[in-house]
């Protein structure tokens, strides 16, 4: 029960902190936060589909492989971290004071915070929506950690996308990720009391 609690004490903290990373930092300069978002945004452009509905039919989609691959367990701390995310976009969207207003400084420092949050999440076995899920499923196949697929998943979509729509946004997409991954990839090996909290789908498979 103390792990549990724990595991979804770290998972509001992971959402909480990617939602701050995208709303104040990265959004505000448009640059995208994953492929899920990328990949709405080519839904869009093709067949119109509203971005928000759009999102969601990709997220839904991954959703499922995490419970196929995952298990129940991971795709509910999933939900739940998505949910919590978004509500952290949406609390942190508002005008704050920032004595600069430069695209470079808000790519570097929301990238780690982003970074921060998504490593916290895939830490705890559970993904931060979109090509996390695909992300985590790699590393439990392979044993590794979950950066270099996710920036793998979500660059090739960075680049897709801008084949097709715009290239500059993509530059500065492909830059947030790969910091952001080189992050997460620290985050999930730190040797650290307090995360080593088995991961939801794990402790399913023992019970």
């Amino acid at each position: 029960m103390t792990h549990s609690i724990r595991t979804y004490i770290l998972i509001t903290c992971g959402g909480l902190i990617q939602g701050m990373a995208m709303s104040l930092f990265l959004f505000p300069h448009s640059i995208p936060s994953g492929g899920a978002g990328g990949l709405a945004v080519l839904l869009n452009y093709w067949i119109h589909i509203p971005l928000s509905f759009a999102l969601w039919i990709v997220n839904f989609s991954l959703l499922v492989a995490a419970i196929k691959w995952l298990g129940n367990a991971s795709a509910i701390g999933t939900m739940y971290g998505i949910t919590i995310t978004s509500l952290s976009v949406h609390f942190f969207n508002f005008a704050m004071y920032k004595p600069y207003d430069n695209v470079w400084i808000d790519l570097l420092i929301g990238s780690i915070i982003l970074g921060t949050g998504v490593g916290i999440l895939l830490r705890q076995g559970v993904s931060n929506g979109g090509m996390g899920v695909l992300a985590l499923i790699i590393a439990r196949v392979k044993d590794s950690s979950p950066g270099k697929p996710l920036f793998l998943l979500n660059g090739s979509i960075f680049v897709f996308t801008a084949s097709v729509i715009a290239w500059p946004i993509v530059i500065q997409a492909l830059l947030s990720q790969w910091l952001s991954t080189r992050i997460v990839d620290a985050i999930f090996r730190l040797r650290t009391q307090f995360l080593q909290v088995p991961p939801l789908s794990l402790r399913r498979r023992k019970k």
